[in-house]
């Protein structure tokens, strides 16, 4: 089997074939490198059948669609795709034979909806869904993304042996592939975990700013064939999730409140309360909205910012993220740094928005 990566930096496009054979898949191309794809294809003599993408992605244009009009081939996604132009759809334990070569692909939720890894003979191609060693992952706050899912996702690599070579769709340290045995030793994302721990551990790692990302996102959705449909910055490690909370803080017992008890705390005590949101910026104006009067600071960089909380020493902190899981970490952040008086808002905005509470 003819199997290669080629392209020139973190995102990582495969090319796959047999020796002797025309005929060949690309898996994750990105548009900026059209015409370097169609130059290659050119200059070897090959046919390329099918363009495949392990998922929506949100940092970079697929050239899916353009590779399709350029060439006439075939698009393969997962059938929960939103991109029109997908000509073939798989789903969870499909294999389909491209030019004698059998692709089986795993559903795997997570960082998107959409998300499939993808075995090959001795090879598993995890997209977004699971990157090398201390890279953990792809991060699961964009839209589409769940912590709960790519936990689920997670569970279904267990069955898989471990010779199986890891091939992402991103290395931004050079690190190099490795067996899947090696990854359970080496990955904090496949350290046994319940699913409760895999939530907090991801609720302790830092996402970074990712408003470009909803243009990129919507690029794909659309089939964009223009490199500029979306601003896209230069040299960013937009899909990895960083470690930026002390693990220890996990062991701190929060106190949690409902919506309708921090309501009320807020129409009887306005003065007393104050609301921490450390959601990222961009989740502020998404379809959950925010509260009236937060203060923001997002968690990857809470630990560094207590300093600008110490005017509400005195006061009820009540912190708020989507669903609880950020916040959570959150209080026990602040309850190690001393504040007496903190709470989680139970459920986060997600039960705000459905108890009918105002938004902004």
């Amino acid at each position: 089997m003819l199997f290669e990566q080629i392209n020139p930096h973190y995102c990582r496009t495969y090319l796959v074939g047999n020796e002797g054979d025309e005929r060949v898949v690309l898996v994750d191309p990105s548009l900026e490198h059209l015409n370097y794809y169609l130059g290659l294809l050119k200059e070897r003599g090959l046919k390329l059948t099918h363009v495949l993408d392990t998922h929506t992605h949100a940092d970079h244009i697929s050239a899916g669609a353009a590779l399709k009009e350029a060439t006439g081939c075939e698009y393969v996604m997962h059938e929960d795709a939103p991109a029109q132009c997908v000509t073939i759809r798989v789903k969870d334990g499909d294999i389909l034979v491209m030019n004698g070569i059998g692709f089986r692909f795993m559903h795997t939720p997570g960082h998107t909806k959409d998300s499939v890894s993808v075995i090959l003979k001795d090879i598993i191609l995890t997209g977004d869904f699971l990157f090398l060693d201390d890279a953990g992952g792809g991060r699961d706050d964009l839209p589409g993304g769940d912590v709960t899912e790519h936990w689920e996702s997670l569970k279904k690599l267990e069955d898989l042996p471990d010779s199986l070579v890891v091939y992402p769709a991103h290395e931004y340290e050079d690190r190099k592939p490795s067996t899947l045995g090696k990854q359970r030793k080496s990955n904090p994302h496949l350290q046994k975990r319940t699913r409760k721990e895999f939530a907090e551990y991801i609720g302790s790692v830092g996402m970074g700013p990712a408003e470009w990302m909803k243009d990129v996102l919507k690029a794909n959705y659309s089939c964009a064939t223009d490199p500029s449909a979306a601003y896209i910055p230069e040299d960013t490690k937009a899909c990895q999730v960083v470690r930026t909370v002390d693990e220890s803080v996990h062991s701190i017992k929060v106190r949690y409140s409902g919506a309708d008890e921090v309501n009320s705390l807020l129409s009887e005590k306005p003065d007393e309360v104050v609301l921490l949101d450390v959601r990222e910026k961009y989740e502020l104006t998404d379809m959950l909205g925010h509260i009236k009067g937060i203060v923001h600071i997002p968690i990857g960089t809470l630990e560094k910012r207590l300093a600008e909380l110490e005017q509400y020493r005195d006061k009820t902190i009540v912190v708020i993220c989507r669903s609880g899981v950020r916040a959570a970490t959150g209080a026990q952040i602040l309850t190690k740094a001393g504040f007496g008086k903190v709470l989680v808002l139970e459920g986060g905005m997600i039960a705000w928005k459905k108890g009918n509470f105002p938004v902004e």
